[in-house]
Order: structure tokens, then sequence, then C-alpha cells
């Protein structure tokens, strides 16, 4: 592992990340920088992360962290990134700054641009999501041609500090994107549905709403642990004429299945469009 890793955006996941990094013993806090244009913001990470660093620019967390994340807003990327590559080029030569890691965590934006940007190879590519936030993300990741496989082991030593990590070649990273980046909002939504349907018929809402988000959890944690097909896991709990077998046939009626397809493909068509908008804008 780096001896110091530092975040460029002090925002939610950045702590998210930080924070995963101490509670799993990889790194501590006092080998953690980060900087952010908010005060507030710099605050806020020192808070959620005691013993951590803030700084004033973003080249002074280049000049201490040998990994560092990217974590600003993708409007933003191509601004910061700029910079860094201008605090590696006044660098003293032979400059360690040549050796970072960086680490983009920025939706949209394609390893190309920001080798470019930054004028090195030794790029990663993360697509994240808000579970990170509890320590149960689902990340994808894909590398930079100059990034080596001790580079990938801390990457993925860091990602699976906040949740469950792949890899995957950055044709499918908008599919990704379309898929975990954007699907708590629609386990939220389900979440939100199932809750009011037993309000409905007559559960009280603090009630209605834990056994939902209990029922959501406890069944991701059976396919995953058990690695049984969710359509066999299914069949199990569905018996012929039954209240579950009646319930599934309202889903079936009303085309839940299909719109959940939808909204994968939606999401990931947006992705596409995004990423494709950023290349445009680059020239």
């Amino acid at each position: 592992m780096p001896l110091s890793i530092g975040f460029i955006g002090a925002g939610q996941m950045a702590r998210a990340l930080a924070q995963g990094v101490c509670a799993a013993k990889l790194l501590e806090p006092d080998h953690i920088w980060a900087a952010d244009v908010s005060a507030d913001a710099c605050a806020a990470f020192r808070t959620a992360v005691p013993g951590s660093h803030t700084a004033s620019t973003n080249a002074m967390v280049l000049q201490h962290c040998g990994l560092v994340f990217l974590a600003v807003k993708p409007q933003h990327l191509a601004s910061a990134a700029q910079e860094l590559r201008q605090a590696t080029l006044v660098a003293a030569s032979p400059s360690p700054l040549s050796d970072t890691l960086f680490v983009s965590i920025a939706a949209g934006v394609p390893l190309r641009m920001l080798t470019n940007w930054l004028g090195t190879q030794r790029v990663v590519r993360v697509m994240p999501n808000t579970p990170c936030l509890v320590g149960a993300g689902a990340s994808a990741y894909c590398l930079g041609s100059g990034v080596a496989p001790e580079d990938e082991g801390h990457v993925v030593s860091l990602l699976e500090s906040v949740g469950t990590v792949v890899s995957v070649p950055e044709s499918l990273m908008d599919a990704v994107t379309g898929l975990s980046g954007s699907g708590p909002a629609y386990v939220f939504l389900i979440i939100e549905a199932l809750a009011d349907a037993g309000v409905l018929s007559g559960l009280p809402r603090s009630t209605s709403l834990q056994l939902a988000a209990q029922t959501v959890l406890g069944s991701a944690r059976m396919v995953l642990e058990t690695r049984v097909h969710p359509a066999e896991l299914r069949d199990r709990v569905t018996s012929p004429g039954g209240t579950t077998a009646n319930g599934l046939q309202a889903l079936e009626e009303h085309q839940v299945r299909a719109a959940l397809l939808k909204a994968v493909q939606k999401a990931t068509q947006r992705s596409q469009e995004l990423g494709q908008a950023f290349e445009s804008s680059d020239g």
C-alpha cells in the first residue's frame, strides 16, 4: 500500500472511502490527505476521519501521496487534472510525482481523456455507488495501460474496504453505471413502494418500512451467500396457489420485470451520451 493516499475533492464518497481504509487498517488517518475548494467539505472530512490532513491546494496533496483519488464532479475534473499535471511539470526532476497512481471516480469520463489531462497512463477509472457510505458498495474498475499489477492490487484493497469490487473492460463501464451506479435509486423506489403497500394493508409506517428494507437486505444476502440463482430462490418460496404466487402474478401483469430492464437500459444509454459529450467537448 502507498505510504499515503489523497483525495482531490472531499465530498461524501471521498469521506466514505477514507473511513473504509481506516476501518480496514490499511492506513492510519495521518497518512490520508484531502483538498477541496469548500472549507466546509474539508472540515467535514477531518471530522469524518479524525487525524487526517486537509490541504489548501491540490498540488499539496500530490506532494504527499503516492495514490490520489480524483473525487470531484465530472464537470470539474478537467481543470483539477490539468492543475495536477502542471504541478508535476514544475516539480524538480527527477520527480516522484511522475510515479503517482490516479484513481478517478468521476462518472462518464473515459480513460483516454484522463490520461490526456493528467499526462500519464497510470490511471484507474472506477464506478462506485452510494452504499459505499455504509460499507456495502458495489464498484467496478478498468485500468490504464500504465497500471502495474501491484497498483491494481492496491486499488482493489481500497475499494474492498467499502464493499465489493469487480474488474470490467472500459467498454462495459456505461452498463455498470446503468446497473450498480444508478441501481440504488431503483432499489430505494422498490423499498418505498413495498412500505407504502404495507401501510395500505394496515401496518404502521415505521414497521412497514423496517420490514420492507430488511426484506430487500435479507434477499440480497441470500443471493450473494448461497450463490443460488434468484429464480430458484423465488421458486422455493412460491407455493402453488399461495400468497406469493398471487403477488408475483400481479408483478408480471404490471410488467415490473420489463420496467427494471428498461431502467438499466435507459441509464446505460444516458451514461453513453454523457461520455460522448465529454469526448466532443475535448475536441
